[in-house]
């Protein structure tokens, strides 16, 4: 069963069920208060006898001589012919009174009178109680002849009890009627309810129905780019916007996984292109050191076993630095404090040894930073080889204020045509391709300050040369330690 169809029977049972409901509530009040009427009836009626027979009040004389002539009321209950007259005749009834059937009995049960010859009112042990002056009176049903009755007994006088019965033929058939229309009600609510379901549950599984359809679109396509339009600020709606915000999430993952990959496709074709000249090359010379060493003098074959080694420290730093980049983009979980000045002036006394005669000029604030040391010691150590690189005995000027690192060298720059592309990986611009290097120094400190959720950028530097400037959000000032050296605070080293 579709859902459109469960929630459809699920209002037509809910209508049907309050319809029902409705019906039987209608009709038992209505017979409550049928019952009602006619209960009051043979209440007055009971009043008007009570009346008559009150010593100071003025009461038919047949109703008393009945009353105080046993014998004659035995003998014409006993079918003897001195009957008396009607006890009742001369009660008129009133308006909202029913004559009906009446009845006299005594506290023995015997009938001293009834008003139909055809109708015997049924005395029972309650009645007879009633007749000799114990209980209330009473009301009961009883059917006598095929007829329903709705009984008073009441208790008037010397051990005597009168029957009031008035027929509930009429009450039966109003409600005979009743129970057909309701019925028929019924009918007809349920019947709408189910039409009105099937028009409610169409309305309420729109959304749904254009949930699935977005739904088998993105499964049969691939399509990430349809979106649902929220059409209320309802449970339906907020669904919506969960499915949009899902796609918009999945969008963006599949963009990064597409990124990710088309860059690990590109990382391992530049890496091949890189490592294939090398390796050849290392290839080429030992083959000629292999096949021709009997002919090769002893000063070329040093010049072949030299540039054998020159390949193979340029293949290992080639390696390296794809390790590096490799294990950069993997999660780290070894984040921690870091002086981010200590570390810079570290760095720089290490490049300072690997580059003598160049002067590195620091003016670094005491800066607090989370961070992985050795992914940020790796991205400094660069920049740092870079600009000693390209300024050969020119000064370094290192500066570290506000989160914000700049280093800059007096070299001859980097042209406009190269400097969108020096931190993409193996990018070597024209100047730069018969030096040393990977090509991938810039690129492994772009992606650690990108982990950091920095930015980085290059741009030509007044005067001359190139500055690197590096922002780091979350960077914070801290207090200088007593132990740390002072030219890692400011200075020339």
């Amino acid at each position: 069963m579709s859902f459109r169809r469960r929630v459809a029977l699920a209002a037509a049972v809910a209508v049907a069920v309050a319809v029902v409901l409705a019906s039987v509530l209608t009709y038992l009040l209505s017979a409550h208060q049928l019952r009602g009427q006619i209960d009051a009836q043979l209440t007055s009626r009971a009043d008007t006898l009570r009346l008559s027979i009150r010593p100071n009040a003025p009461v038919e004389p047949t109703l008393l001589d009945v009353l105080k002539s046993s014998h004659a009321a035995r003998a014409h209950a006993s079918g003897g012919t001195a009957a008396p007259a009607n006890p009742f005749g001369n009660a008129t009834p009133r308006p909202n009174q029913v004559r009906g059937y009446q009845q006299l009995i005594d506290s023995s049960g015997h009938v001293l009178f009834r008003s139909s010859t055809n109708v015997t009112l049924p005395v029972d042990a309650r009645a007879r109680a009633l007749a000799a002056g114990n209980g209330v009176h009473y009301f009961s049903d009883a059917r006598v002849n095929g007829i329903e009755l709705r009984i008073l007994a009441e208790h008037v006088i010397d051990a005597r009890a009168v029957q009031l019965a008035q027929p509930l033929t009429e009450v039966d058939t109003l409600l005979s009627e009743l129970r057909v229309i309701l019925a028929l009600l019924d009918a007809g609510g349920i019947a709408l309810a189910a039409l009105l379901g099937l028009l409610v549950a169409g309305a309420a599984v729109g959304p749904l129905r254009r949930l699935t359809q977005a739904t088998e679109h993105v499964t049969r396509t691939r399509d990430l780019s349809g979106r649902i339009a929220p059409v209320a600020d309802d449970e339906i709606g907020r669904l919506a916007g969960s499915f949009n915000a899902m796609l918009d999430a999945l969008e963006q993952s599949m963009g990064a996984l597409d990124a990710s990959v088309h860059a690990q496709r590109q990382l391992v074709a530049d890496a091949s292109h890189e490592l294939r000249t090398p390796i050849t090359s290392v290839r080429t010379n030992i083959e000629i050191l292999q096949q021709r060493a009997a002919d090769i003098d002893p000063a070329e074959q040093q010049q072949l076993l030299g540039d054998v080694v020159e390949q193979i420290e340029e293949l290992t730093l080639l390696m390296n630095d794809l390790i590096d980049l490799a294990r950069g983009e993997e999660p780290h979980p070894s984040a921690e404090d870091v002086r981010l000045d200590v570390l810079i002036g570290e760095v720089a006394e290490r490049a300072q040894r690997r580059g003598a005669g160049a002067t590195i000029e620091l003016s670094l604030e005491p800066t607090l930073i989370r961070g992985v040391p050795t992914r940020l010691q790796r991205a400094v150590s660069n920049l740092l080889d870079n600009a000693l690189k390209y300024g050969p005995g020119e000064p370094i000027e290192i500066a570290l204020k506000g989160g914000e690192l700049t280093v800059r060298d007096h070299g001859p720059g980097i042209s406009s045509e190269d400097l969108p592309h020096i931190f993409d990986r193996f990018y070597r611009g024209a100047d730069a391709r018969g030096r040393p290097g990977s090509g991938l120094g810039l690129a492994i400190v772009r992606q650690v300050v990108d982990q950091q959720g920095g930015t980085i950028g290059a741009e030509s530097a007044p005067g001359g040369g190139t500055l690197m400037r590096i922002r780091l959000p979350g960077a914070e000032p801290a207090e200088p330690d007593s132990h740390t050296a002072q030219p890692s605070r400011a200075g020339a080293l």
